[in-house]
């Protein structure tokens, strides 16, 4: 168990529970959550012992509703360089880590996601909503565009029409939207939520933890390209396992009619 604060993370089974750990302000995005969270990410992909992640929020009410206004109204007021530096430079990094970090990274959406909350779902490789989630983008209501990413990444998720009407209107939405639009992957009761993340992280961490990063490279690198070269990333994540233990395992395996042990290597 590592606890900070902010966040708290705990190791079971080869997979890390990273709880945001603010309840009493409804887990919101503070400076020094951020920064917790950046470090401790450096910290889970050298961990070999950890396969993949999930996050969640604290207490019974939310995710995550957001950024810390009240912090982040300051910065406003110090001027624009100091509120790009502090708020919309950290929170686009935090979003960028979690869309590209090496493991799979599942949320387990406990209720309120809104704001950055909703972006940070939005960057995560997967989701998972429980039944009591609610989603919003209400940065319209503020006066005020999406800061993390959430102009970018909601578009691409949900088409940008779907995406312009959640953004422009700030209207909060269900968990069956959000699994229309393809910002989660499944809506769970409730009490089954964390059973349902980690069981989804189980079906994912049986499989060679190389290509499990081959293919998170490649969708991540290679989603935004023309077609051509998004083919040469998927090719060179390839080309990357020729040479691996894993590789031949898994092929000797397949043809054994056996269960493959990789070794990550």
């Amino acid at each position: 168990m590592i606890m900070a604060e902010s966040v708290i993370c705990d190791v079971r089974n080869n997979i890390a529970t990273i709880i945001l750990n603010r309840p009493e302000k409804l887990n919101a995005i503070s400076y020094d959550l951020v920064d917790t969270l950046m470090a401790l990410l450096d910290a889970l992909e050298a961990d070999e012992m950890v396969a993949a992640v999930i996050i969640t929020g604290a207490g019974e009410r939310a995710f995550s509703a957001g950024a810390d206004i009240h912090e982040f109204s300051r910065g406003v007021e110090a001027g624009g360089e100091k509120a790009m530096r502090d708020f919309v430079r950290r929170g686009q990094a935090m979003t960028a880590r979690l869309e590209a970090f090496g493991k799979p990274i599942i949320a387990a959406v406990n209720g309120i996601a809104y704001g950055g909350g909703c972006e940070i779902t939005e960057a995560v490789h997967l989701a998972v909503a429980s039944e009591r989630a609610m989603f919003a983008k209400p940065e319209i209501r503020l006066g005020m565009p999406p800061t993390f990413g959430g102009t970018q990444r909601l578009p691409r998720l949900a088409g940008r029409k779907r995406a312009l009407e959640l953004l422009l209107t700030g209207d909060p939405f269900k968990p069956a939207r959000a699994l229309e639009l393809g910002l989660i992957n499944a809506v769970v009761p409730h009490d089954t939520l964390m059973e349902a993340a980690r069981h989804l992280a189980g079906r994912i961490i049986r499989h060679s933890p190389l290509a499990t990063r081959a293919v998170i490279n490649a969708v991540t690198r290679g989603i935004n390209l023309p077609i051509a070269e998004g083919l040469a990333v998927e090719g060179e994540q390839f080309a990357r396992m020729i040479p691996t233990f894993d590789l031949r395992e898994g092929l000797d395996a397949w043809i054994g009619h056996r269960t493959p042990v990789y070794r990550g290597a």
